[in-house]
């Protein structure tokens, strides 16, 4: 699979990622002490739902279109305010296209003295993001490999903090590599709070990465996905997941309210599903 995010941003997995990232950093806004985060895919940063790659899809309607119809129920509402605030800056900053990349939701969260590291391979992508990022000076774009630059920032020295994986999955061992460099950084900052991204096309292949993660003995985990049920005539995405690794406190407990609601307005089809299982506990 190859993931161009500007084809698909917006849509059904994005609100998922971005809903979930949201309650992320508001959690760590909420101890005094500076944190990092490290985006290993950054992509540009902001995007624009009128461009030719996003109207080429029309993903975005299915997505946080169909967010912008009403408010959920009350409850879920209320947990999607973090992220509904940082859509309606961006949108008031650069227009009601303008849908914000995971860079632009950590800055939004991030307090004078955090900081963030986010990497972009491809030159157009980078100088774009570089360019969206501008002169912040808590933030930092690196023309570097993703991978490269979670081995050489972990540990932070925040020591406290966050790493959004989120890799374009356009080679076939995509799935392999994520595994094996989450494992390996989580060997070397094992207290951060990791956040993977994957696309939902081949079960086998994210079974075989929890099974490994499992077997690696990484402690407290939590995996989320929504099945929108997209008619396969249409092709493309139809489910998606997050597995995180060292989820705040009370995040399962909010996921519990937050998805089926979410699953419900994303849904394309009659048997849409989701999942919010905590894989492994405390201890």
């Amino acid at each position: 699979m190859n993931y161009r995010h500007g084809f698909h941003a917006g849509n059904f997995a994005d609100v998922l990622k971005h809903a979930v990232l949201a309650r992320i950093l508001l959690h760590l806004d909420a101890k005094p002490t500076p944190y990092r985060v490290i985006d290993t895919h950054a992509g540009v940063g902001r995007y624009d739902l009128g461009s030719e790659e996003a109207l080429r899809t029309h993903e975005w309607k299915d997505g946080v279109a169909r967010l912008d119809r009403s408010p959920l129920a009350p409850a879920a509402e209320a947990l999607l305010a973090p992220y509904r605030a940082v859509l309606a800056a961006v949108r008031a900053e650069h227009g009601p296209d303008a849908y914000p990349g995971s860079p632009w939701f950590c800055r939004h969260a991030m307090r004078p003295f955090d900081r963030l590291i986010a990497a972009e391979l491809h030159p157009p992508t980078y100088r774009k993001l570089a360019e969206v990022l501008g002169r912040d000076s808590r933030s930092k774009a690196l023309a570097i490999d993703g991978w490269t630059a979670l081995r050489a920032n972990t540990p932070p020295k925040e020591r406290r903090g966050l790493v959004l994986i989120d890799p374009p999955f356009e080679e076939k061992d995509e799935f392999a590599t994520l595994t094996t460099q989450f494992i390996a950084a989580h060997r070397k900052w094992p207290t951060g709070i990791y956040m993977l991204w994957y696309p939902i096309k081949d079960r086998r292949a994210v079974a075989t990465m929890v099974e490994e993660v499992l077997d690696a003995d990484i402690g407290r985990l939590l995996r989320l996905e929504i099945d929108v049920d997209r008619p396969e005539a249409a092709g493309g995405l139809g489910a998606t997941g997050l597995l995180i690794a060292n989820p705040p406190w009370k995040l399962a407990e909010d996921m519990q309210i937050l998805l089926p609601a979410l699953t419900e307005r994303l849904a394309q089809g009659q048997r849409p599903r989701y999942l919010c299982e905590p894989l492994r506990s405390d201890g």
